[in-house]
């Protein structure tokens, strides 16, 4: 599925994998990483919008108990999701983020919310000449089957494989396996 895709595929070295979990158990002895903690260790400025609530929206989908922090059990299983996940669990995670109220189903408004966020980090790379607004309406257009205004994870899983640009969006592809080895040491 092109470039970005073969990138997905490239194998983390389990070195580097033991090099995170180490550096997570330096940086974090009491055991828990918090959002504040999270944002610095990955170079996340405050005056980047678009990159803290990215960060946020990341940092709060890998918090499986909701408890606003992320200890070692759920940062391993974020790194392994992240870094060497199937594609049928990384969208199962995509739509985690995406489904912010957590009710399983998505509506426009939180997907035109990830959308925002994509589309401001990916527009200083990409050639992107649809607005947010336009598409989140293909997004409703190829994936909603049952047209009920809300995408469901069957209709998400499936809808997801019908074209690589949707693949591309659904799949959140910001490279963040490579965006996590490349930022977590640059921690201070």
């Amino acid at each position: 599925m092109g470039q970005a895709e073969s990138v997905d595929q490239e194998e983390v070295e389990l070195a580097q994998i033991q090099e995170l979990c180490t550096t997570f158990m330096k940086e974090c002895p009491s055991g828990a990483l918090h959002l504040h903690e999270f944002k610095r260790i990955f170079g996340v400025s405050s005056t980047s919008e678009e990159e803290s609530l990215y960060i946020e929206t990341i940092f709060n989908s890998f918090d499986s108990n909701q408890d606003k922090t992320i200890d070692f059990m759920e940062y391993v299983a974020a790194l392994h999701l992240v870094l060497r996940g199937r594609l049928e669990d990384r969208l199962k995670w995509s739509f985690k983020v995406y489904d912010r109220d957590g009710n399983g189903r998505l509506d426009r408004q939180e997907v035109k919310h990830i959308i925002r966020i994509i589309y401001k980090i990916k527009i200083h790379n990409t050639d992107m000449n649809m607005t947010p607004h336009e598409v989140c309406d293909r997004i409703f257009e190829l994936v909603d089957q049952n047209k009920d205004g809300q995408i469901s994870l069957t209709e998400f899983m499936e809808g997801a494989q019908k074209d690589e640009w949707l693949m591309n969006l659904l799949k959140l592809d910001v490279n963040a396996g490579g965006w996590v080895v490349q930022n977590w040491n640059k921690s201070p």
